[in-house]
C-alpha cells in the first residue's frame, strides 16, 4: 500500500493510567503508540480527527480487553460499532454429554469407526483379487523377483523364531499336562493333549501372532516410507500399479510362507513335547511316535493349517492398508505402524475362534 502524500499526526500521551490521543488514528499511525498505551485502562478520545478500520480495529481489540474508550464522536462511534461487529466469532464449543448419553455417544462413534475400518479393509481386500487376476491373466505383469524376496523376509527369516517359540510351547504343554495327569495316573494322555493342542491351535495360532508382530509392522514401515517420500505417487506418474507391485507380492508372499511356517510350528511343537514326555515322564520318542500316530487324527493337522491362507490374508491386507494410510510425517509412520500390529493381532485371534466355532459345528 502506497504511503500518503502528506504524513499523518498523531499526539499520544500516557499518564495516571489514561492514554490520550489527538490528531489522525489510522493504519498509517498506529505503528508510532508509545510503549505504555498498551497499559492504559481509559482512553481519551475528543481530540481525534481521523479515524478509519485500522484505528477502530485497535480501538476494539482495547474495549474487548476492557479499557473505557471516552470522546467518541457519533460518526466515530457508528463506525467502531461496525467494526466491532464485523469481527469474527468463535463458533461455540458443543455441549458435552453427560450419563448415558455419553456413553452412547462413544460407543456410536466406536462402531462408526469400526465399520469404516472394516469398509476399508474390504476394499483392499478386492484390490489385491483384482490384481492377483491380473497377474493371472497376465504373467509378464507379475513381479517374481519382488515375490521371491517377500517370501525370504516373511518366512524363511521368520523360520527361527517360530520353531523355538514352538519347541518351547510343546515343553511347556508336556510339563504342566504331566503335572495334572499324573495325579490321575494317566500320564499317557499327555500324548494327546500336546498333540491336539499344536496341531489344531497353538502352533498356527502362535505362529501367525508371531508373523503379525513381525511382518504387519515391517510392511506398514516399508509402505509408509514410500508414502511419505511420495514414492508411491511417483509410481501412478509412471503407469505403475501399487496394488500390483506393492501389495500383490507381499500378500502372496503371506499366503505361501505362513503354511509352511505352521508346519514348521507343528513339527517343533510335538519335538519340545516328546523330549519334555521322555524327561519328565519317561515316555520313550517310540511310544511317543506311535501313539501320536494311532490315536492322534490327521483331521487336527488339516483343521490348522487349513487356517493359514486366511490368516496371511487378514495379516496382509491389514499391514498394507495402515501403510497406505500414512502421512507426511514420522509421527504418522509410528502411530500406524503400532495401530497395524495391534489390529492384526486381534483380527488373527477374532478369526481362529470364529474358526474354532465353525469347525465344532461341522464337527471336525
Amino acid at each position: 500500500m502506497p504511503s500518503p502524500a502528506v504524513t499523518p499526526k498523531l499526539s499520544a500521551t500516557v499518564q495516571d493510567g489514561q492514554l490520550r490521543l489527538e490528531g489522525e488514528l489510522t493504519v498509517w499511525t498506529l505503528g508510532r503508540l508509545p510503549d505504555g498505551a498498551a497499559a492504559a485502562t481509559r482512553l481519551e478520545l475528543s481530540g481525534l480527527t481521523r479515524l478509519d478500520t485500522a484505528g477502530a480495529w485497535y480501538l476494539s481489540n482495547r474495549a474487548g480487553s476492557g479499557a473505557r474508550l471516552d470522546g467518541l464522536t457519533e460518526a466515530q462511534a457508528r463506525l467502531l460499532d461496525s467494526v466491532t461487529k464485523a469481527r469474527p466469532q468463535p463458533d461455540p464449543e458443543p455441549a458435552a454429554a453427560a450419563g448415558w448419553r455419553r456413553l452412547f455417544e462413544a460407543t456410536g462413534r466406536w462402531v462408526v469407526s469400526a465399520l469404516v475400518f472394516l469398509r476399508e479393509l474390504a476394499e483392499y481386500l478386492g484390490r489385491f483379487l483384482a490384481a492377483l487376476a491380473r497377474g493371472i491373466r497376465h504373467p509378464g505383469d507379475f513381479r517374481l523377483t519382488s515375490l521371491v524376496y517377500h517370501c525370504q523376509e516373511t518366512g524363511l527369516r521368520a523360520v527361527p523364531i517360530v520353531a523355538l517359540m514352538s519347541f518351547l510351547i510343546g515343553v511347556v504343554l508336556a510339563f504342566q499336562g504331566a503335572a495334572q495327569l499324573r495325579q490321575f495316573g494317566a500320564e499317557i494322555f499327555v500324548i494327546d493333549l500336546i498333540a491336539i493342542s499344536i496341531l489344531r491351535e497353538l502352533g498356527i495360532l502362535l505362529t501367525a501372532i508371531i508373523v503379525a508382530g513381525r511382518t504387519a509392522s515391517a510392511l506398514t514401515a516399508s509402505i509408509g516410507s514410500m508414502k511419505m517420500n511420495e514414492e508411491i505417487d511417483a509410481m501412478r506418474t509412471l503407469g505403475l500399479d501399487p496394488d500390483m507391485v506393492l501389495v500383490l507380492p507381499r500378500v502372496l508372499a503371506l499366503i505361501i510362507t505362513l503354511p509352511i511356517l505352521g508346519l514348521i510350528a507343528n513339527v517343533a511343537g510335538l519335538v519340545g513335547g516328546a523330549l519334555m514326555s521322555w524327561v519328565e515322564l519317561g515316555i520313550s520318542p517310540s511310544m511317543f511316535r506311535y501313539r501320536l500316530i494311532a490315536e492322534t487324527s490327521v483331521d487336527h493337522v488339516i483343521v490348522g493349517l487349513s487356517k493359514a491362507p486366511v490368516f496371511a490374508v487378514i495379516i496382509g491386507i491389514i499391514g498394507c492398508h495402515a501403510g497406505m494410510k500414512v502421512g507426511k510425517d514420522a509421527e504418522s509412520l509410528g502411530a500406524e505402524t503400532s495401530t497395524a500390529v495391534v489390529n492384526a493381532i486381534f483380527a488373527v485371534i477374532v478369526a481362529d475362534a470364529l474358526f474354532s466355532i465353525f469347525f465344532s459345528e461341522v464337527g471336525l
